[in-house]
């Protein structure tokens, strides 16, 4: 039995330049396991309280030296001697120590920097690649890259109040056939902006990021990419939207507002609103749709739209599983984004996308705008079969998630899957 002699923790950088936590756990066979946590940047309020430092002469407040702090000095006095393996005993000490429902006192990245640090370590210590020893001989699904093209909303300074366009390859034969596919329309489509002088500037999670004259104009551009590109749209590739609607939704008017089409809606308004965009345009997934507290109105959309497309749950559910029990229960979306980081373990993350799985849900498992070179979620997404994974563009540390996840496809070989047009959630 490997027993954890040694947790160390140091603040490093995120892709937005700003402090994160890295930890290593040691285990008295030799064994360290090394992960670090991402943030975001586009925050649900539902979401585990992160632990920030709040000096603001010290990197404006976000600094992560009180998070080192707890690790160095409580978590690895708690841990040491705890079986490597026993990741839910584990876990459970952590959850213990803080004692809050949403990491108020630890934070979620001090307790998931350590809760993936010690799978990373066990993996090590049993020989396997960590979403074989998470996922056992059933991980081999290839998870469908959902490729952000164009960025507005908070992801950005343009004039998108829409907040992700994305695509799915579902007509490829296997993933690293998506990526090419993928990444030959993203640069067709900096041509295509290009050509009608449009600006390609990035936005902060690396899609572009013109301004437009309607957010309905981002779909337009994409799709003459895709014909540029000789692709079948609605056939091979699809659109997958993101919209934060939280996040131009006005409670105090009760009113959705699209400053760009200069239209505030309620929220039938709104899902009326999504309902024509989906008939006039080959969209699979619509995500955040609406607020994370509008709950009739999810429940709403997801009997009208539900039974055609992906209603995506993030802000909505954070990634929380009594939120996400409460959807499965009222049939509010059918499908949940999974972020680690907002909820502070691997076990809880795990009860997440199992408790979807287990209903019907669709699972999409989905990287932060402020990364690091962790491949986690990659190695999750195979683990767990999730079937979907948002990575971001193809620019900065998205790379390190799409590369780990060809790696796992050459490791996997003949084993390997990939979703089809007959995947369940595409019925």
């Amino acid at each position: 039995m490997a027993q954890i002699i040694n947790i160390q923790s140091r603040e490093i950088l995120n892709s937005n330049g700003m402090p994160t936590l890295e930890v290593e756990v040691f285990a008295d066979n030799g064994a360290i396991g090394r992960a670090s946590v991402p943030s975001g940047t586009s925050l649900g309020k539902y979401e585990a309280f992160e632990l920030r430092d709040g000096d603001k002469e010290r990197y404006a407040g976000k600094g992560v030296q009180n998070a080192i702090r707890h690790i160095t000095d409580t978590l690895n006095e708690e841990l040491n001697g705890a079986n490597i393996l026993d990741q839910r005993y584990i876990d459970s000490i952590m959850l213990e120590l803080d004692g809050t429902e949403n990491k108020l006192q630890l934070g979620a990245n001090t307790t998931l920097a350590v809760s993936l640090a010690v799978a990373k370590t066990a993996a090590q210590t049993t020989g396997q690649p960590l979403y074989r020893y998470i996922g056992g001989i059933n991980a081999n699904l290839l998870p469908i890259p959902m490729m952000n093209l164009i960025t507005g909303g908070t992801h950005s300074s343009n004039n998108l109040d829409i907040q992700e366009f994305m695509i799915m390859p579902i007509g490829a034969e296997n993933f690293s056939e998506a990526l090419r596919m993928e990444i030959e329309i993203f640069y067709q489509l900096q041509e295509v902006l290009q050509q009608h002088q449009y600006s390609t500037n990035r936005g902060i999670d690396g899609g572009f990021s013109p301004n437009l004259s309607s957010n309905e104009e981002a779909l337009n551009l994409i799709l003459e990419a895709v014909e540029k590109t000789n692709y079948r749209a609605g056939e091979e590739i699809f659109i997958a939207i993101d919209a934060a609607a939280s996040h131009f939704f006005d409670s105090q008017k009760n009113k959705y507002c699209l400053s760009l089409e200069n239209k505030e809606f309620s929220s039938d308004e709104m899902i009326d609103f999504w309902e024509k965009l989906t008939q006039k345009y080959p969209i699979l997934s619509l995500e955040d749709a609406l607020s994370e507290d509008d709950w009739q109105g999810w429940i709403s959309i997801t009997q009208k739209l539900g039974n055609k497309i992906q209603i995506v749950g993030d802000d909505l559910f954070a990634t929380n599983i009594l939120r996400l029990q409460k959807g499965i229960n009222e049939k509010a979306a059918n499908s949940v984004i999974i972020k680690p980081n907002q909820v502070g373990t691997l076990t809880e993350t795990i009860l997440a996308i199992q408790t979807a799985q287990t209903n019907s849900f669709g699972t999409i498992i989905s990287f932060r705008s402020g990364e690091t070179e962790d491949t986690t979620v990659s190695e999750l997404a195979v683990a767990l079969n999730t079937g979907l994974i948002k990575t971001g563009p193809p620019f900065g540390l998205n790379i390190t998630k799409y590369n780990q996840l060809l790696r796992i496809e050459e490791n996997l070989g003949d084993s390997a899957r990939y979703p089809t047009k007959d995947f369940r959630i595409f019925k």
